[in-house]
């Protein structure tokens, strides 16, 4: 299993979670959740519960042509535009229930440094060229045109309108002038090529040592790993990383001024930068804090070469900073069947949503829907009302309100002292144990669908639990009853701490807890926490169900 090492000795060593940077130019849709935010998140609540050390940070890419652009468009300034999308980007991910540690910004002083840094030692080390190279230029618009400022025909898979660094519909990455039928995409003109001097990194010279470490990393998914195989036998290209722009991390040397770095030179090094920050670390401790942690980078599959490729070729030629353990990466999230589309708004976003439908519910359906594979997953607004609707509400909503009603009205909010333990309460205490530990073994593999599955099929046990002991009937056996009901919906608290992080809390502090679930742990949930005597709250409904009218107010915003 790729997480397979996680399953003991969690404490013994620290963690350190990222997730893929989120460009600094639109807000964050349901995609960029499914695949990028949610996933990580759920494993990082899960290792504080088990008492790890976990850090979790992300951060917004402020470089690049595609901010330069947006920016121009709206006559604001870089730095403005930038910093206007890093916090609604925290605002949005708040609201979400994912805060991460530190969620920084490419642009900030420390990553230039450590980007200026790891340019210095791969030139020094020899992994860094120079050379002239025809670039397009756009005689209309008088400018070099990097990137993004171009479009046209991929060479590969011929498909339209891509832009020309990579493909978005088969994922290869293009050098300066392999894009077929190409655009100025400022005014429409196709441009010329003219010779400019940039730097390359010499990612052909890695090709070997890449290779023996997708072949050697046991925690690297098989089906992203061989898609990275075929394109190494295939040879790999040089890397153009410098961009005659004014916007990104200037080149440290003399003669390049006016020059800087490509955007993915810079990005993923603020994986290292922001967990560095949030340790506290600096120098010989930080890199001793890099490589001393397990490393996560949660991706999508659209950025599979720069993570599996660019990325660890990079840190290969620096020679101080570890590569990552595991690089989970799942596939793009459909809605209704369509791929998300920002140009003709075929999206929603995580704002819009989240003035329609509580957080949880769509951290819920994303965690049921999204395998840990590259498979892509499909957001279908029907069924996700029929998942809360039958799942959360009338399953797991549903038994813990009865157990705490039966507690409130029976028991004046005392839980009763049970009677006499049977057979079901011994069998039901041996389910909530399995439970608990096969939830948990799930979420260190990576099946976050599979362990969410594995707590409705528990609370599914619940609910029959309850109805054969009819507590409403069976008054002698009522107080054990309900006793046992109460410690097994503190058992499904934890199970869904990690999942839904705001009704988890909120049934933790109606069965009578105070202060934060994830100070009682993980592990204990499979005991009886809930102690006889103990004052519940008033029980409220933790979930509402899911009206047409609901789906309405968010289905009028696609397209």
């Amino acid at each position: 299993m790729p997480f397979e090492h996680q399953v003991d000795g969690l404490n013994e060593r620290s963690y350190i979670i990222t997730a893929a940077l989120p460009y600094a130019y639109d807000d964050l849709h349901l995609g960029h959740i499914a695949s990028t935010h949610l996933p990580p998140d759920i494993l990082y609540r899960y290792l504080k519960l088990k008492g790890a050390r976990a850090t979790q940070v992300c951060a917004s890419d402020d470089f690049g042509t595609p901010i330069l652009i947006a920016a121009e468009k709206e006559g604001k300034d870089p730095r403005d535009y930038v910093g206007r999308w890093n916090t609604r980007f925290k605002e949005d991910l708040e609201r979400l229930g994912i805060v991460y540690d530190i969620f920084d910004r490419t642009s900030s002083a420390e990553n230039v440094e450590m980007v200026q840094s790891f340019f210095t030692r791969l030139r020094e080390n020899g992994h860094i060229s120079e050379s002239e190279i025809g670039q397009f230029y756009c005689e209309y618009d008088k400018k070099f045109l990097p990137d993004r400022y171009v479009r046209g025909k991929c060479p590969y898979c011929s498909a339209e309108d891509q832009y020309s660094d990579g493909c978005e519909n088969c994922g290869r990455t293009l050098q300066p002038g392999q894009i077929l039928d190409p655009r100025c995409s400022i005014c429409g003109r196709p441009p010329v090529m003219k010779t400019s001097s940039h730097y390359f990194f010499r990612l052909s010279t890695f090709s070997k040592r890449l290779e023996e470490w997708l072949n050697g990393n046991e925690g690297l998914q098989a089906d992203a790993k061989n898609y990275v195989l075929n394109w190494i036998r295939d040879g790999l290209q040089d890397w153009d990383i410098t961009r005659d722009i004014p916007w990104g991390v200037p080149i440290p040397l003399k003669e390049a001024e006016g020059k800087v770095l490509y955007g993915w030179f810079d990005n993923h090094l603020c994986y290292i930068t922001a967990a560095l920050k949030a340790a506290g670390k600096r120098g010989d401790a930080g890199v001793e804090f890099w490589n001393g942690s397990a490393i996560y980078h949660f991706i999508g599959k659209d950025i599979v070469y720069h993570h599996y490729l660019f990325l660890p070729g990079m840190r290969l030629g620096d020679g101080r900073y570890k590569l990552p353990d595991y690089i989970p990466t799942r596939g793009h999230l459909l809605l209704n069947g369509r791929k998300i589309s920002r140009s003709r708004r075929w999206m929603i976003t995580v704002r819009d949503f989240l003035e329609v439908f509580p957080p949880d519910y769509l951290r819920f359906y994303l965690a049921r829907i999204v395998p840990f594979s590259q498979a892509d997953a499909n957001f279908d607004l029907k069924e996700f009302g029929e998942k809360i609707n039958n799942e959360l509400v009338a399953s797991i909503g549903n038994f813990a309100y009865r157990a705490l009603s039966f507690v409130s009205s029976r028991h004046s909010g005392v839980v009763p002292e049970p009677g006499v333990v049977g057979t079901q309460e011994e069998a039901m205490k041996s389910e909530l144990g399995l439970a608990v530990a096969e939830t948990g073994q799930l979420i260190e593999s990576g099946h976050f669908d599979r362990a969410i599955k594995r707590v409705l099929d528990f609370s599914g046990r619940c609910n029959q639990y309850f109805q054969h002991k009819a507590p409403w009937e069976n008054t002698t056996e009522e107080p054990t009853s309900i006793f046992y009901s109460c410690n097994l919906a503190a058992g499904l608290a934890t199970m869904l701490s990690p999942f839904l992080p705001f009704s988890s809390q909120a049934l933790w502090h109606q069965l009578g807890f105070d202060g934060p679930l994830e100070e009682k742990g993980w592990d204990g949930a499979s005991t009886l926490r809930v102690e006889p005597g103990q004052r519940v709250t008033e029980p409220k409904p933790l979930f509402k169900r899911v009206e047409a009218d609901d789906l309405a107010k968010v289905n009028v915003n696609l397209g």
